[in-house]
C-alpha cells in the first residue's frame, strides 16, 4: 500500500499580510481596547489590560499565575513549550485561545474580587441580542407554522448554518438561488445525509450533541433547530455544548443560553412557542447544557479527552457549529480544499456534521470544480469573507 501523505503543517500567525497575522496584530489589540472601554474598570484592571496589549504587540507569552485554578490543565495543553515565545511564533489556534484566557485574567474574571464572573463581552452580546434585526428574524418564524415539517426543518437547519444571516434560512422560496449562482453561497451541501442519520419523525430516540458557536443572534437559530428536533421526534435528547467561560468575544456560555431563552419566551408569536418548549425541555432534561473544559482548549478535537470521546461515540449525531469549531474538527491546517472531509474526520468517534460559514483559511471537502469557480471569482477572499458556507457530514 502507498504511504499516507503527511498532513500539511499547522497554521501560524507569523506571516505579515496573512489572515492569522491580522487577527493577532490587529483584532486582538482592538478587542482589548473595546473591553477596556466597556466597563468602569479601576486602575489595576486597566493596567493589566494595557500590559496585555503591549505583550500582544511586542512581547512574549507569559505563564499563568502559580495559583491559577486551571494551571495544570494549560500546562497539559502546551503552555510550558509556548511561554516565553512570541504570540506569532506558536500555532495560531493556540495563540488565539490563550489570548482569551489571559484577557480573562487581566479583567479579574476568575477572581477573587468585584469583577469575578463578569463577562467582559456581555455588553456586545446583549446589544446584538436586543438589535431590531433579531426581532425581525424571530417574526419570520410565524411563516413556518403552516409549512410541512420537512420544509420547516430544512429552513431551521439553514438558519442555524448562517447564524446572524438566519433570515436567509426562512426564505424557502429562494431555496435554489444559491445553486443558480456562478459561485454558490453553499459550497458543500450534505443536508440530505444529515437528515438521514436522525430517527424518523415521531421516533423520539437517540441523542444529538450540538456543539454551539456564538451567542446572541447566532445561538437562537441553534436553539430553534434543537426545539424542532425534539418537538418532531427527530431526537430524544439534545446536549448543547457551550464554552465554560467567555471566549472569542461572542462564543456562547451557559449564561448566554439563558439570555437567548429569555429573548425567545418574551417574543411575540411563534418565537415564544419555541421558547416555552425549550424552557420545558431544559426543565425535564431532554435539553441539557454541557460546558466541558475542553470546549475552550487550544487543541483540535482529535485530542479530545476520553469522557468526551465516549459521549460523542454514544450520540446518534454530533453537529459541530461555526468556524472555530470547524478548525478544531478538521485540524487547523492549510489542507488542499479538495481533501475529503471524511478523511480528516475519520478519528471522530461517531457520525459528525459540520455547519459552518467560511471565516478563516481552513477548508476541506470541496470539489475541484467548486474550488476553481471560487478562486476565479474571488481569488482567495472566499475563504474568510463569511459569504460562503457548508454542510458536511461523515457517517
Amino acid at each position: 500500500m502507498p504511504d499516507t501523505p503527511a498532513p500539511p503543517p499547522v497554521i501560524f500567525g507569523d506571516e505579515p499580510g496573512s489572515f492569522p497575522h491580522g487577527v493577532l496584530a490587529e483584532r486582538h489589540p482592538a478587542i482589548i481596547r473595546q473591553v477596556r472601554d466597556a466597563f468602569p474598570y479601576g486602575p489595576g484592571v486597566r493596567g493589566a489590560l494595557d500590559a496585555l496589549l503591549a505583550s500582544c504587540l511586542d512581547g512574549v507569552i507569559e505563564p499563568l499565575p502559580a495559583d491559577a485554578h486551571d494551571g495544570d490543565r494549560w500546562r497539559d495543553w502546551g503552555l510550558g513549550t509556548s511561554a516565553g515565545r512570541s504570540w506569532f511564533d506558536v500555532p495560531w489556534l493556540w495563540s488565539e485561545s490563550y489570548f482569551y484566557r489571559r484577557l480573562l485574567h487581566a479583567v479579574g474574571y476568575f477572581g477573587p474580587g468585584p469583577w469575578q464572573g463578569i463577562d467582559p463581552f456581555r455588553p456586545f452580546k446583549l446589544a446584538e441580542l436586543d438589535a431590531p434585526e433579531t426581532g425581525e428574524e424571530l417574526a419570520a418564524l410565524d411563516a413556518l407554522r403552516a409549512r410541512p415539517a420537512d420544509e420547516s426543518a430544512q429552513a431551521l437547519l439553514l438558519g442555524s448554518l448562517w447564524g446572524n444571516r438566519a433570515d436567509l434560512g426562512f426564505r424557502l422560496s429562494e431555496a435554489g438561488a444559491g445553486t443558480r449562482a456562478a459561485v454558490p453561497g453553499l459550497v458543500a451541501d450534505d443536508s440530505d445525509a444529515l437528515w438521514s442519520l436522525l430517527p424518523a419523525a415521531g421516533d423520539a430516540s437517540g441523542t444529538v450533541c450540538l456543539i454551539a458557536d456564538n451567542a446572541g443572534r447566532e445561538l437562537i437559530p441553534d436553539l430553534l433547530l434543537a426545539a424542532h428536533l425534539l418537538g418532531h421526534g427527530r431526537a430524544g435528547r439534545i446536549v448543547l455544548h457551550v464554552k465554560p467561560y467567555p471566549y472569542y468575544v461572542s462564543d456562547a456560555t451557559p449564561a448566554d443560553v439563558v439570555d437567548a431563552l429569555r429573548k425567545l419566551t418574551a417574543a411575540p408569536g411563534e418565537a415564544a412557542v419555541y421558547g416555552r418548549a425549550l424552557w420545558a425541555a431544559m426543565a425535564d432534561g431532554t435539553l441539557t447544557v454541557r460546558a466541558h473544559p475542553f470546549a475552550a482548549a487550544p487543541l483540535p478535537y482529535e485530542d479530545m479527552p476520553a469522557d468526551l470521546r465516549a459521549e460523542f461515540a454514544a450520540a446518534t449525531l454530533t453537529v459541530v457549529k461555526g468556524d472555530l469549531n470547524y478548525r478544531r474538527l478538521v485540524g487547523d491546517r492549510l489542507w488542499p480544499p479538495t481533501t475529503p472531509f471524511a478523511d480528516v474526520t475519520a478519528y471522530f468517534p461517531g457520525p459528525v456534521a459540520a455547519l459552518r460559514t467560511l471565516k478563516s483559511d481552513v477548508i476541506t471537502g470541496l470539489t475541484a470544480q467548486t474550488e476553481s469557480a471560487l478562486v476565479a471569482a474571488e481569488e482567495q477572499r472566499w475563504r474568510t469573507g463569511g459569504t460562503h458556507a457548508l454542510i458536511q457530514v461523515r457517517r
